[in-house]
């Protein structure tokens, strides 16, 4: 498919059905993708699972030129290209750990090749070699994903995303005419999607939203000492695959194998592993090999499991926005599947002291950022759009620096546009021939040695000429009777002699400077006044997730739709909060219309029982007084020794 060639005479439905092979669109993704067609910048709030990806990429397909995709996680960009290319629809990413020559090639393809979708991350758009291709590219749609990265009252705030919309003119004069945005995010306040459609620059935009109720889920919060065992116990009755999220690494592989030793096929995962680890043990639950797996928030993203019966949080998220997304991974088939949070009522101030660990002192931030420089050996002023292999722990020992504290700073530094940390990636060894038909030749004569080495790539690697192809080590080391060292240093000597690019196989973090190296005794990288600001917005946020773990009035969905604006949701009747209210014998709606009268009478004043019954005189008597004695035992109201209802001396009711 060429660029200037697009399913422009296809229905949007059409397209679905070629592509994707669905016979209908959930909604509202149509009215979204109608928006986009028409030119409009759209923001479009969809839960988790809820077809974000469709939105851009069918109207894309319709469209001449290429879309831009805005994406903050190289697993969320690697995921949708490979899904992308199985449909046999080019897309490209670029991302850290590929070479300059790679992604001077990419950009390339970009611009006079027939790449339809290309993946960036926001810090990339700044690069000079970026803006210098951008100029050529035919651009017909700009897509933001997690777009609530672009708003500091949102809950994973990045700089990078605020210049976002400073290439909006670029795209707007090569296309000559107004190119379309469209910004994509799961979960965002009323605040926040105005912050975005703001700092995006809409022009007339339109906003599309999904109710983020989810009738197949039962939220669940417990309070709990003994977590593991409350695990075993959730998974012995709830079949079918699960996720357990924690906040450490260490953590992930005790509560596995507490999993293990009762029966359960559990396994872990987080950052930390190598690679093939990682690529292994998420295939296994993919495919159903393991049953629960254990993982920090670094599992989940971009994975579409659609039978995931049972999520559960064994420690409490720091904000609504991350639990709820993380959530939204049970149940997307549409079954019922259930959300558990489980919690030690000893232990919730750790998530508040949080705040101050998140947020560490500036003068170790600036210390950390000046060990990097000497580390990797930057002159001031020099450094920006380098990209470095990353070893934390080498990095601690060398500059006698604590881990953690470290690890707070960078994501500090990061947060603030000045550094980018990335996980490990996997990266296939790779090469390029560069040399001429007539240096071969040469090289036969000269070099017998090397010659069957490159023989074995032009053979078994078609267009390695034309581009960098993905090269098989093991295999070519076997057929060509040597070990692998020896393979790789024999590449690495071609390299050198000018006969090839290689890149060697890659499975470390990196770092990526932003920005180049300050001085810190001038370091002006940290906006103080925002770090304040952010601070104040996260512990807002923390407190928020805290109010929802205690709550034990309102429906657990109805307070999570009310945080993000969804006022008129009805009570769920599958949380434990509903479910608590069922056991009183009386029937959820008659419960809700009897504690919503108590309510407004009370918030007079107190009010005598009697006069409380004939306030809600139409309801049987009996439910009335197991109405009032929930709300008493659940802190919400307190009875005076006359009988007269008044209002808890307590915070916790929140009427």
């Amino acid at each position: 498919m060429s660029q200037k060639v697009a399913h422009t005479r296809m229905t949007p439905l059409q397209v679905l059905q070629k592509y994707w092979g669905y016979d209908s669109f959930r909604s509202p993704q149509e009215r979204i993708i109608q928006s986009v067609l028409a030119g409009t910048d759209t923001l479009a709030l969809l839960p988790t699972g809820g077809g974000k990806s469709i939105c851009f990429q069918v109207p894309a397909l319709m469209r001449p030129g290429l879309c831009l995709v805005v994406s903050p996680l190289i697993a969320l960009m690697k995921d949708q290209v490979y899904n992308l290319v199985k449909r046999n629809i080019p897309a490209k990413a670029i991302f850290s750990g590929m070479s300059a020559r790679e992604i001077d090639i990419t950009l390339d393809n970009c611009v006079h090749g027939n790449v339809k979708f290309l993946y960036v991350s926001p810090e990339r758009l700044k690069t000079d070699l970026f803006l210098a291709r951008l100029k050529q590219m035919p651009v017909s749609l700009l897509a933001i994903d997690e777009a609530h990265c672009i708003s500091q009252w949102g809950y994973d705030f990045r700089p990078p995303y605020l210049e976002i919309a400073d290439i909006r003119p670029i795209l707007d004069k090569v296309a000559e005419q107004r190119v379309p945005a469209l910004a994509l995010t799961a979960s965002a306040t009323p605040r926040v999607q105005d912050d975005i459609m703001d700092k995006l620059r809409f022009h007339q935009g339109q906003r599309f939203t999904k109710s983020f109720a989810r009738d197949n889920l039962s939220y669940m919060v417990y309070p709990e000492d003994n977590k593991p065992g409350k695990l075993v116990e959730i998974f012995t009755k709830v079949q079918g695959t699960g996720l357990v999220y924690v906040r450490n690494r260490r953590k992930t592989k005790q509560v596995a194998e507490r999993l293990q030793k009762a029966g359960i096929a559990g396994d872990h995962y987080h950052a930390g592993l190598e690679a093939t680890q990682r690529a292994r043990r998420q295939e296994n639950w993919i495919s159903g090999k393991t049953r629960v797996m254990v993982c920090t928030n670094a599992f989940g993203m971009g994975i579409d499991k659609p039978d995931v019966r049972a999520v559960i949080h064994i420690d409490i998220p720091d904000s609504l926005e991350a639990y709820y997304q993380e959530a939204g991974r049970a149940g997307r088939d549409g079954q019922r599947s259930y959300v558990a949070l489980l919690y030690d009522p000893n232990n919730t101030e750790d998530l508040k002291s949080g705040v101050a660990r998140k947020f560490p002192d500036l003068k170790f931030v600036r210390k950390v950022y000046q060990a990097l420089g000497d580390y990797y050996q930057l002159a001031m002023g020099s450094g920006a759009g380098y990209t470095f292999d990353f070893d934390v722990g080498d990095f601690c020992r060398t500059y006698r620096l604590p881990v953690r504290e470290t690890y707070r700073a960078l994501q500090l530094l990061e947060a603030e546009g000045l550094l980018l940390a990335t996980d490990a990636v996997y990266l296939s060894p790779r090469v390029k021939v560069t040399a001429t038909r007539q240096q071969l030749y040469e090289l036969e004569v000269a070099n017998r040695r090397l010659d069957p080495l490159i023989k074995m790539i032009l053979r078994s690697y078609e267009g390695a000429f034309d581009h960098y192809v993905k090269i098989n080590e093991k295999q070519m080391a076997r057929l060509l009777h040597l070990t692998v060292e020896e393979l790789r240093k024999f590449l690495k000597e071609l390299q050198q002699k000018g006969y090839i690019h290689y890149e060697p196989y890659k499975d470390k973090p990196q770092l990526v400077f932003l920005r180049p190296r300050q001085d810190t005794r001038h370091f002006m990288g940290i906006d103080t006044q925002r770090l304040g600001h952010r601070k104040k917005i996260y512990t807002q946020q923390v407190e928020a997730v805290l109010k929802y773990v205690f709550n034990r009035h309102q429906c657990r969905q109805q307070f999570i739709c009310r945080y993000f604006g969804e006022q008129e949701v009805p009570p769920c009747g599958r949380c434990d909060v509903c479910k608590g209210k069922k056991q009183t014998g009386v029937a959820l709606d008659d419960f809700e219309a009897m504690e919503a009268i108590i309510k407004t009478a009370l918030a007079e004043g107190p009010v005598s029982l009697t006069e409380l019954t004939g306030r809600a005189a139409h309801y049987n008597s009996a439910h009335v007084t197991e109405v009032l004695r929930w709300m008493t035992d659940h802190g919400l109201v307190q009875q005076d020794v006359d009988g007269t209802v008044r209002i808890a001396d307590t915070k916790s009711g929140d009427l």
